[in-house]
């Protein structure tokens, strides 16, 4: 399959450079407002042509989610590979991170912790993991603005097995806090000034800042910025840039390496099911932030 083949939305990329190969996950449900089915994976050598896609997850008898699942994220962690995504309970209706593992890359992934790490009551999405200076865990996730107005990015530091949250969750922003999102226009929420946070993605620069990527929306356009943590620590505070860096309708980015060492960003766009492609563009590191080489994709 060729990249403009591939439906997918929150695309996450892991390069293997022994293999020569990337790893391509995401949410790739045809319907992903609907019943769920699992996660696929896509593998390839160019990020232009691709072999998948391939089951690396489908939710066990009793798995405690039906719809919705969204947003896997792939991190090696003390020799397994975890996944952290977005599921609807069923109990509640509300969407939580919840944590699968598997012994390789491609999986099989089963359920490991015993349900969303998220705390219980919120509605949460899109989680992250990020290991600090001492190399403990945290989980950087989004509380939903549909459940607040003003979307929140809070941080909760994980147990060291990943399997629960520990301690309180803490609040590293509001989406009306940075300068480039505008109100949210929402038929089911008419006349409020809705802020959307999406996808946060944590990325130590080479400089040594601690930068993060984040969706929002423009004009009613999805877009992603780039925050900046002042101390150099997930807690912050954090500074934001005052203009989107993809502006495009695409979002829900990351940052990986090519098989050449060069920088590559990568959203889906356009944000429209089911008409969401992977999407890669050059970056560079400058001022400690990162800036787009160009609008072309790879």
């Amino acid at each position: 399959m060729r990249t403009e083949e591939i439906q997918i939305r929150d695309p996450f990329v892991v390069t293997v450079p022994e293999e020569g190969r990337y790893y391509l996950f995401g949410s790739t449900d045809s319907n992903i407002w609907g019943k769920g089915t699992g996660f696929d994976m896509y593998t390839g050598r160019d990020l232009q042509t691709w072999e998948g896609p391939v089951p690396v997850f489908r939710p066990e008898p009793g798995f405690f989610a039906e719809r919705n699942f969204w947003a896997p994220e792939v991190h090696l962690y003390r020799g397994r590979y975890y996944i952290l995504a977005t599921f609807r309970r069923e109990d509640n209706n509300l969407l939580g991170t919840a944590v699968l593992a598997g012994d390789s890359l491609a999986g099989p992934y089963r359920l490991h912790s015993s349900g969303p790490v998220t705390p219980e009551g919120w509605c949460c999405l899109d989680g992250t993991l990020f290991i600090d200076e001492e190399g403990l865990p945290w989980m950087v996730f989004c509380h939903e603005w549909q459940q607040v107005t003003d979307g929140e990015i809070c941080a909760v530091r994980l147990t060291e097995d990943l399997r629960a949250a520990t301690g309180e969750p803490a609040l590293l922003f509001r989406a009306s806090e940075a300068g480039w999102p505008t109100p949210y226009r929402s038929e089911r929420f008419p006349g409020k000034d809705n802020y959307v946070t999406d996808g946060p993605f944590l990325y130590r620069a080479a400089s040594g800042a601690l930068l993060m990527l984040w969706a929002s929306f423009i004009g009613n356009t999805y877009a992603l910025g780039v925050s900046r943590s002042a101390s150099g620590s997930v807690l912050g505070p954090w500074e934001h840039e005052e203009e989107a860096l993809f502006k495009s309708d695409g979002g829900h980015g990351m940052l990986f390496r090519t098989l050449d060492g060069r920088l590559m960003l990568t959203v889906h766009s356009p944000n429209k099911t089911p008409h969401e492609r992977p999407y890669f563009l050059e970056v560079e590191e400058r001022d400690g932030y990162v800036r787009l080489l160009g609008e072309k994709g790879v």
